[in-house]
């Protein structure tokens, strides 16, 4: 069925930017970028999915520490601030906008996935359960980090801060926290990986300080109209452990976010309950990405209802560069190839046509 007049493929103002329509091309991890540099292949990549109203792009290290999965981006260095101009630049070129998520892995990983000199750190010295793919030496359990110590902390968000400065210098319209998935600003959040006994531990107030004071930095440093951020309450992947003051704890996040200032707040609400999203929205009074499986129909109905204000698209833009115009017209979304998700090369990635 055609969706043309559709909220979703409406125009939405987004801090100084206009976005040509409600559709949010999710991160995803994609591991094409060898020697954690962006290169040609993710130019087109990117490039060719501009049809979306903003693309967040795969999470991408702020430091060496960060690098835990293969094949994974940073953005730090010379090399890498150009690798991701020429993706801006096609970007743009195409008529499109894009924020870069900024991951640090934090205890998901495993050394050999790192830079020489680099080390897995996380909130406290916590193995995550299960295994890691290394090049090097194929699966392989996630490597025991070493506790960040207090003294470290500034260091720890300087490292995001220069990584916010150098997004805007290669041309990136924003940045994306990644808060959530049980990545290293979720480590601080969640009990299960945070066991400090710090000004950054114990009780909710405090596991929410390192994500709030990180914030309110890459705000002072790049303005709030291009600081984003990404939660997921109750989300279990990669050994997180929902709080039993869950709610409370990601409503006074929330209450702190906004006066921060953050510019959206992106949820992954497969494991939210309903009536956290509706109290965190109604708080934040900002606009809400919402992700978590959507087709086009029930994102139009999420958007009418006032649930969200933008709605983002993960596996469903692998396979569909043209998603935008697919949903649009009512044809048939494609599916992936699921083995060739984390595959370096073009297969998979590059080689999905476009639908007449």
């Amino acid at each position: 069925m055609e969706q043309k007049n559709s909220i979703l493929f409406s125009e939405f103002n987004l801090g100084s930017i206009t976005l040509k329509n409600r559709v949010v091309m999710a991160p995803m991890t994609r591991c094409r970028a060898i020697g954690n540099v962006p290169n040609e292949l993710m130019v087109k990549y990117y490039s060719d999915r501009a049809n979306a109203g903003l693309i967040i792009t795969e999470g991408t290290s702020p430091s060496a520490n960060g690098l835990g999965y293969a094949r994974i981006p940073g953005l730090y260095s010379d090399a890498q601030i150009a690798g991701w101009k020429a993706v801006t630049e096609g970007v743009h070129a195409a008529g499109g906008k894009i924020f870069v998520q900024l991951m640090h892995t934090g205890r998901m990983g495993h050394s050999a996935n790192l830079p020489e000199g680099a080390e897995v750190v996380s909130a406290s010295a916590i193995v995550a359960a299960g295994q890691m793919w290394t090049d090097t030496q194929g699966m392989q359990p996630n490597t025991t980090p070493r506790a960040i110590t207090t003294d470290e902390i500034p260091t720890l968000i300087a490292e995001f801060v220069h990584s916010a400065k150098a997004a805007v210098e290669a041309g990136f319209d924003g940045v994306e926290i990644h808060a959530a998935n049980g990545y290293l600003p979720m480590q601080f959040l969640n009990k299960a990986s945070n066991q400090r006994t710090d000004a950054y531990g114990g009780n909710p107030e405090n596991r929410n300080r390192f994500v709030l004071e990180l914030a309110e930095a890459m705000i002072a440093a790049i303005g709030a109209e291009k600081v984003g951020i990404r939660l997921s309450p109750y989300n279990k992947f990669n050994d997180m452990t929902p709080d039993d003051h869950e709610s409370e704890q990601y409503m006074a996040l929330t209450k702190g976010l906004k006066k921060a200032g953050v510019c959206y707040i992106h949820l992954l609400a497969f494991a939210m309950p309903a009536e956290l999203i509706t109290a965190m929205h109604h708080e934040y009074g900002g606009p809400v990405i919402m992700n978590g499986g959507y087709t086009a129909e029930r994102a139009t109905a999420d958007l009418n209802a006032g649930k969200c204000e933008l709605v983002s698209f993960g596996s469903s833009y692998i396979a569909n560069p043209d998603l935008v115009s697919r949903m649009e017209k009512g044809l048939e979304i494609a599916n992936p190839d699921v083995n060739s998700f984390y595959t370096p090369g073009a297969a998979g990635y590059n080689d999905y046509t476009i639908a007449g």
